[in-house]
């Protein structure tokens, strides 16, 4: 127990040298969700910081396809701040949004087994590599900038084929959350592939490759939510400014993914008019899980006060994200959007409707096609097809 404890204050000691970043203020600190009071609970705030999975550059994995890039440093940002959101969401629904880490203390399995989707290994199934991969679908090439709206489609496609997390990912439309299409995905039981979503194509099939397939799912799939939205023209208008920090206020949020130009980060929260992020541009070293299926997890946590801008200075192209575990949470998020944004909104940030706009086509909720491959063999039928469409030669794997 002593042990215990002291590892506990070391820590506490080690978070404090970085604490007088923050000015002594009042005002409360708001991430993801939760309220910290700097004057009362300094440490518990950057203990709760240093929680976050922190996804940054890095150098030395296999080359992406083979013969591409073995860093994503100076491109990768983006695709590393998408990686820190949806790692969020998959901690608060596995360990639950409370759930704090330690230097050095033994974590559950389920935090293992996070940390291994996002490995940059293209056997994993949020890596750089796949994130790469299925980005060329989106019109960019390996190795070019993502902008948020991007990263939220290619994780909404690389959802499909992730069964043990079993999310439902909805990417909004045209600034415009629909209640009705997301009750239906929730609740909709799998389709067949000629029901997928219409932009599927053929090399994106090709990643779905699983033997072992999921059946109905009872209940509701756990929802992550993005809402890709552009705050201004060239800068953020201010008449946004008080509801975009409310969103961080939600016991639902996931924070934001937006930046500077060619510069993302991932925006955990807010204190005064200041936006707190987590940053991408750190180059470290590739790390493999061990044999035992866990991973030496120091790089993967911000161990220093986060970074901080003024929210005026922000991109206005940003996405929002919320996760709601149960049907109940997405209702209680409704409400919120009704009660602390809409209605006090004239111009507003976002439009949520109860039915699907009849203009719009017709909804489907996105299914995973019917293929027959597996783990290290996703990425390899891809990148031949990849080598199809650009007519090489397809070599031997």
């Amino acid at each position: 127990m002593e042990s215990v404890l002291s590892r506990y204050e070391n820590q506490i000691t080690l978070l404090s040298d970085y604490l007088e970043e923050f000015p002594e203020t009042d005002e409360p600190v708001w991430i993801l969700g939760r309220q910290h009071h700097l004057k009362a609970d300094k440490s518990k705030l950057l203990l709760d910081i240093s929680a976050r999975l922190w996804f940054t550059y890095r150098r030395k994995f296999s080359p992406i396809g083979g013969t591409g890039p073995s860093s994503d440093a100076g491109w990768g940002c983006m695709l590393r701040c998408g990686q820190m959101m949806l790692a969020q969401a998959l901690i608060c629904r596995h360990l639950g949004r409370d759930w704090q880490w330690e230097k050095h203390k033994k974590q559950p399995e389920e935090y293992h087994r996070i940390l291994r989707c996002f490995l940059d290994r293209k056997d994993c199934c949020y890596s750089i590599h796949q994130m790469a991969q299925m980005g060329v679908g989106e019109g960019k090439s390996i190795g070019e900038w993502f902008g948020p709206n991007t990263v939220a489609q290619v994780l909404k496609k690389l959802a499909l084929f992730d069964e043990w997390n079993s999310l439902a990912v909805y990417v909004s439309m045209d600034n415009t959350v629909v209640i009705e299409d997301i009750k239906k995905m929730c609740w909709c039981p799998p389709q067949s592939s000629s029901a997928a979503h219409g932009s599927t194509h053929l090399h994106r099939s090709a990643l779905g490759r699983n033997k072992n397939t999921v059946g109905f799912c009872a209940g509701w799939k756990p929802l992550l939510l993005i809402i890709p939205l552009r705050l201004g023209i060239n800068h953020i208008n201010p008449v946004y400014i008080d509801a975009f920090k409310e969103c961080f206020k939600m016991p639902q949020s996931l924070g934001a993914l937006g930046g500077k130009p060619n510069n993302a980060y991932y925006f955990i929260g807010f204190l005064g008019n200041e936006l707190i992020y987590l940053d991408p541009h750190t180059t470290q070293s590739f790390v493999d899980s061990e044999e035992n299926g866990t991973v030496d997890d120091q790089s993967f946590h911000c161990q220093q006060a986060p970074h901080r801008m003024k929210i005026m200075n922000l991109d206005p192209s940003v996405a929002l994200g919320f996760f709601c575990k149960e049907e109940c949470d997405f209702d209680n998020w409704c409400s919120l959007v009704q009660k602390e944004i809409l209605k006090q909104q004239s111009l507003r940030m976002f439009e949520l409707v109860q039915k699907h706009p009849p203009h719009w086509p017709p909804f489907i909720p996105p299914t995973k096609p019917e293929v027959t491959t597996t783990g290290a063999e996703l990425i390899e039928s891809t990148d031949k097809l990849f080598e199809l469409e650009e007519e090489f030669e397809i070599l031997s794997v």
